[in-house]
């Protein structure tokens, strides 16, 4: 069944219209049996819907969370949402999240599910802003903390955890080079940052090349820089005309090794 582009957007939608609702059912019947969340991308993720159940019962049923959408990019059967996330922990706590979140769609019985939602956020800026809450942010701390023990148990709390880690700042910064060349249309600025055997497409499988991610970035301007895990995420427009880059590294030397550039402009 095709299904069109404000098909696929309406689908996205439904996750943080359920979140807002608080209502675990809808939010996890969202998604496929085997479907998948890694949230934050670089955490230990949850596959089959008993442990998304307990990943909304964790991090979602407890507080009040709002998605404040910015851009939306649709490729192939992907949904790229750029937004911000307020998230409530308390009456006198408030978070505001910045956040790129990526939804893999399929089509199970003539009816659009998730396969896999992820999302890109800095674990390390949130506890920032959680610890600068001071004697606030206390209750909250604990509560989620049992939460976390409770559903998830040891491992499920350090596989959480393990959203800390990542390629760190040098490789942010990277990233930020690679796109100051390709929006000035420097394209020897650009392989200088790539690895030898760089992967870069549009979406998740149509082959690009670095002179072509050169040309669709040419004049842009870049802004949002996420790390999440091992990638790097940006949103560039240019002539009104958005689109999200992912970038991920190797570490020896340090290389961007993976490009995924995602625009409704061929």
């Amino acid at each position: 069944m095709a299904f069109t582009r404000a098909d696929m957007l309406a689908t996205a939608e439904r996750s943080p219209a359920a979140a807002r609702a608080r209502d675990q059912k809808a939010w996890v019947g969202l998604f496929m049996a085997n479907g998948r969340v890694e949230d934050p991308v670089g955490s230990m993720p949850h596959t089959g819907r008993p442990a998304i159940g307990r990943f909304y019962d964790t991090f979602i049923g407890a507080r009040d969370i709002r998605y404040h959408p910015h851009v939306d990019i649709v490729v192939g059967p992907t949904v790229i949402r750029d937004g911000e996330l307020e998230v409530t922990m308390a009456t006198t706590l408030r978070l505001r999240v910045p956040v790129y979140i990526g939804y893999d769609l399929q089509d199970e019985g003539g009816e659009l599910k998730i396969a896999a939602l992820s999302a890109f956020w800095e674990l390390p800026a949130l506890v920032g802003e959680f610890l600068r809450g001071g004697i606030r942010s206390v209750p909250a701390g604990v509560e989620l903390s049992k939460l976390l023990l409770r559903n998830q148990g040891l491992t499920g709390t350090l596989g959480f955890l393990g959203g800390f880690s990542g390629m760190g700042s040098d490789g942010k910064a990277l990233v930020a080079r690679l796109l100051d060349a390709a929006c000035t249309g420097d394209e020897l600025g650009m392989r200088r940052r790539l690895a030898r055997q760089v992967r870069i497409s549009r979406g998740d499988d149509v082959p690009l090349s670095a002179a072509e991610v050169r040309t669709h970035l040419s004049g842009a301007r870049w802004r949002k820089l996420i790390r999440s895990g091992n990638a790097v995420v940006a949103a560039t427009e240019r002539a009104r005309q958005p689109s999200m880059i992912f970038a991920e590294t190797g570490s020896e030397p340090v290389a961007i090794t993976r490009i995924r550039f995602f625009s409704e402009v061929n």
